[in-house]
């Protein structure tokens, strides 16, 4: 069975953009992205890098850990407002939303119906794991569903922002297996965690 990954970056504080959710790493951003960051991105998570940023490096296969990424729609446009209609063309991508009522890119498919009942179909047919890439609020949602979490932890703290989960997210408290550990001369990290039980 397919997996729901929760692949995102976070502040040491638990963010993944100021208060606006703006892109932070974007030009006028305040996430520095080191060298050694992107090399590690580009070797072990191709999938997960947009479409500029994977023809600036020339990575050109189809990757081996996702086939699909699940996008909320704040998250979704804040690409649009960076010029990309679609910013994975290299996977199926599905962006939540009730209120948009026409995708501005063919390949995008909006989905306006239940999250979690969405995740749990894609979950249960054929093909790689799928990634979630946020935001916040689309992971709350999906909370229940996450079978793995890979946070690509920053040197960097924020104050206050978007948090991981949103505000919104049922107290579940649940424990989490770390299964793999990498740490960057940058400072960054990359965590694994596997699902544990709820506490």
């Amino acid at each position: 069975m397919r997996r729901l990954v929760y692949c995102i970056a976070a502040t040491l504080d638990g963010f993944l953009a100021g208060p606006d959710g703006a892109d932070p790493t974007g030009p006028d951003g305040f996430w520095p992205i080191a060298d050694d960051y992107l090399k590690h991105l580009a070797a072990e998570l191709p999938e997960v890098l947009p479409v500029q940023a994977r023809s600036a490096l020339g990575i050109t296969g189809e990757g081996t850990r996702f086939d699909t990424v699940l996008e909320g729609r704040r998250t979704y446009e804040t690409g649009l407002r960076a010029g990309l209609t679609d910013a994975y063309p290299h996977l199926r991508h599905l962006v939540f939303s009730r209120t948009m009522k026409e995708s501005p890119d063919p390949a995008v498919e909006l989905v306006a119906t239940d999250p979690v009942e969405k995740a749990r179909e894609l979950k249960s047919a054929d093909g790689k794991d799928i990634w979630l890439l946020g935001g916040s609020e689309l992971a709350g949602a999906l909370y229940p569903e996450i079978d793995q979490l890979i946070v690509k932890l920053s040197p960097l703290t924020l104050g206050t922002g978007l948090p991981l989960f949103s505000p919104t997210t049922p107290f579940t408290p649940r424990t989490w297996e770390l299964t793999e550990h990498t740490v960057l001369q940058s400072g960054a990290a990359f965590l694994t965690y596997e699902r544990g039980g709820t506490v």
